[in-house]
């Protein structure tokens, strides 16, 4: 050996013996699979022996957050009999256009949470062990109040004049949820951060929730620990679509469930005017891009969940959102009205199991 050149230790040398040996695909695998689909991860699994170990670590990780860690608390999977251990779809906290929908999303790979940016702007949000929210995360009360300062300005970096900043709060009332109620957050058109107590829905998912299936039912949203009422949940998050792109989406939706395995998540909202002459629809697809809520069903008796309309200044359309009704048993399933109106002669079965159910999913002409 050549004067001053180190011998590599004899444990290291293997290891790049080793990596030397393995195939591009191998050596990058956990960089390039977590990309892929569940029927590509499938095949590509069955290649060889390496890359099927490393495709059921990536699932399990799936399986252990449906958010992609984009959200507050993880949000895990559970499917008794293994069959499909998780749904597949792209995740996004918010509304989004059908233009800035992802084609892909990485998923299943072992970033921790903070390299994969889940705090969406705000400095506040810290994770010490998996899942353990340090500060600034917790659902804490539905209304949080704020200190303020000898400027009487708002603490926390809020300096907007708002109604709701200066009081503190939502400046409404949580204890006396109403069916879309509309209500105003501070947004774009504020200089306020997240940590202001005027914007609760846009901290993403706040409580701790799990996806459970439940055999015909399919998959569902269950509380995974006491809901108080009045807090809020989540909004209903997805692609927001014109109203001739959601009649064509509708029709291929329910030619496909007509097969009995395919279920939509096509939401139409319509925000009456006050001169109840007119109103502003609004169509939310979370069917391939979405969030939790695409996992909250229905229940012909109201359900547990109340549905608001937020409005942040700065913005023209308003989110969907969800808060608790009543308070909700930990283990207990998340469920809304999906409306009353029932149009189709066939249409697709319901499974809520309350005493008023109806047999039949609510249904209109889009």
């Amino acid at each position: 050996m050549p004067r001053g050149q180190q011998q590599e230790p004899p444990a290291a040398a293997a290891a790049n013996k080793s990596n030397r040996k393995d195939p591009p695909l191998i050596q990058c695998a956990d960089l390039i699979l977590p990309w892929l689909t569940p029927r590509e991860l499938a095949n590509i699994s069955s290649s060889c022996k390496t890359l099927s170990q490393i495709s059921k670590s990536i699932t399990l990780r799936r399986t252990l957050d449906a958010s992609r860690f984009l959200e507050n608390h993880p949000i895990p999977f559970l499917n008794p009999n293994n069959q499909h251990p998780y749904a597949y779809f792209l995740y996004t906290p918010s509304q989004l256009l059908p233009s800035q929908s992802p084609l892909r999303q990485p998923w299943g790979s072992q970033l921790d949470r903070d390299s994969l940016g889940r705090h969406r702007g705000s400095s506040t949000c810290k994770m010490n062990e998996p899942g353990e929210v340090l500060r600034g995360c917790d659902s804490g009360p539905a209304t949080p109040r704020r200190g303020t300062g000898e400027s009487g300005k708002g603490v926390g970096g809020c300096d907007c004049d708002c109604e709701g900043c200066e009081e503190g709060g939502t400046g409404w009332e949580f204890s006396g949820l109403e069916e879309m109620g509309i209500i105003t957050e501070c947004g774009p058109g504020c200089g306020c951060g997240l940590e202001c107590g005027n914007r609760l829905s846009q901290r993403g998912v706040l409580g701790r929730l799990k996806i459970v299936r439940d055999g015909k039912k399919g998959w569902g949203l269950f509380a995974d620990q006491m809901i108080c009422q009045g807090q809020f949940i989540c909004e209903y998050a997805g692609e927001l679509l014109t109203t001739e792109e959601a009649r064509k989406r509708q029709q291929m939706y329910d030619e496909l469930a007509s097969g009995g395995q395919f279920s939509s998540a096509l939401l139409v909202v319509r925000e009456h005017l006050p001169s109840g002459k007119a109103c502003l629809r609004i169509n939310i697809d979370a069917t391939r891009t979405g969030n939790v809520a695409r996992f909250i069903n229905h229940s012909c008796d109201g359900g547990n969940l109340a549905t608001v309309l937020v409005r942040h200044t700065g913005s023209f359309l308003p989110h969907l959102c969800f808060f608790a009704s009543r308070s909700i048993k930990e283990g207990e399933e998340l469920t809304f009205s999906y409306g009353d109106i029932r149009v189709r002669s066939k249409g697709l079965q319901c499974f809520c199991g309350s005493s008023c159910c109806f047999g039949t999913l609510p249904s209109e002409n889009t």
